[in-house]
């Protein structure tokens, strides 16, 4: 009959014990050696999952313990660990198995299965690897620059295997990964080049994780429209002014050399951040002539001029005093077609 009775542990280490009495380290068993025990292979698992360490044994069998290194965990169905993790599956005639919950990185390393036949103690080893998901430990902070300075940004990342780390642009011109390795450099930087950029870190465990760093990058203002505009006397007329920058552009009126405000009798001044528009509620012949609208920021300014001009309108009399009339300073004639 087996016996399975062995000294009791003294100190917990980690997950596993100190070791009292020491199995005898034996005979590992060979590739192809029909000896018993047989362990599985190497046992890979994921961090918080369970692992199951599982060794053959056969009726000749007299004694058989789990060891972690130097400690026994259990001996034949003592528990000599006080790590409540660790727990006896099965202690059979053809198997002896014991399982570790909630696995950790210190649990990763060689488990020994070892047992005593006919008084020749033999051993059996399983390394246990544990796998953890990739997590994003350090990021750049979002970054602010001018156009045409040099952006460095950095991710970095920890997992088991070591995780892959890309850049990528996220706009949508953007084509591929901008860099493959835990650092992006930017030389020259431009307008187009702004926006977020994804780090991602991938090792196959878990699905990537991914963080997110935006870029800005400051220009000074480009007028983009600014066009004249013909309009009657006495009808609502508005000329519009559109300016690409960053930070956002302040925008200023002029006609001729004279500042135009919001408030003057007549006008209208509304601005947002990247147009300006300038209305004339009851345009007389004083408001023609030429205007100019003023985009600025903190790094520069531009400027485009516009006219207002008076626009031809045609009027229609069905019972006119002739065949001819002035309208709006312009001659008409019209002809009865026939």
């Amino acid at each position: 009959e087996r016996s399975d009775k062995m000294p009791h542990p003294l100190l917990r280490r980690g997950p596993v014990c100190k070791l009292l009495f020491l199995v005898p380290a034996g005979v590992p068993v060979r590739s192809g050696d029909a000896a018993f025990p047989k362990a599985m292979d190497n046992v890979t698992v994921r961090q918080g999952e369970s692992a199951t360490l599982r060794c053959v044994v056969d009726n000749r069998v007299t004694r058989v313990a789990w060891l972690n290194r130097s400690s026994i965990l259990y001996a034949g169905n003592d528990k000599w660990c006080l790590d409540s993790r660790v727990l006896l599956l099965a202690n059979t005639k053809t198997q002896y198995s014991i399982q570790i919950q909630d696995v950790d990185v210190f649990d990763e390393g060689p488990y020994t299965c070892s047992v005593q036949t006919d008084n020749h103690p033999k051993t059996s080893r399983v390394h246990l690897i544990v796998q953890v998901s990739p997590q994003i430990t350090e990021i750049s902070s979002d970054i602010s620059i001018n156009e045409g300075g040099n952006v460095s940004l950095n991710c970095m990342a920890t997992g088991r295997p070591e995780p892959t780390i890309t850049w990528r642009h996220i706009s949508p011109k953007a084509v591929g990964f901008v860099s493959e390795d835990e650092y992006l450099e930017i030389t020259g930087i431009t307008r187009e080049q702004s926006g977020e950029y994804e780090c991602s870190a991938t090792n196959d465990v878990a699905t990537p994780v991914v963080r997110r760093v935006k870029v800005t990058v400051n220009y000074p203002p480009y007028i983009s429209n600014a066009k004249s505009t013909g309009v009657p006397v006495g009808q609502k007329g508005i000329l519009q002014c559109e300016a690409s920058a960053v930070p956002s552009a302040e925008f200023q009126w002029y006609k001729d050399d004279k500042r135009l405000v919001e408030g003057q009798k007549g006008l209208k001044v509304e601005s947002k951040a990247f147009f300006s528009s300038l209305t004339f509620f009851n345009v007389s012949e004083q408001d023609y002539g030429n205007y100019t609208c003023v985009a600025s920021n903190q790094l520069g300014n531009t400027n485009a001029s516009m006219i207002l001009y008076g626009e031809r309108v045609t009027s229609w009399d069905p019972n006119p005093v002739s065949d001819s009339a002035w309208v709006q300073g312009f001659s008409y004639r019209w002809y009865l077609a026939g």
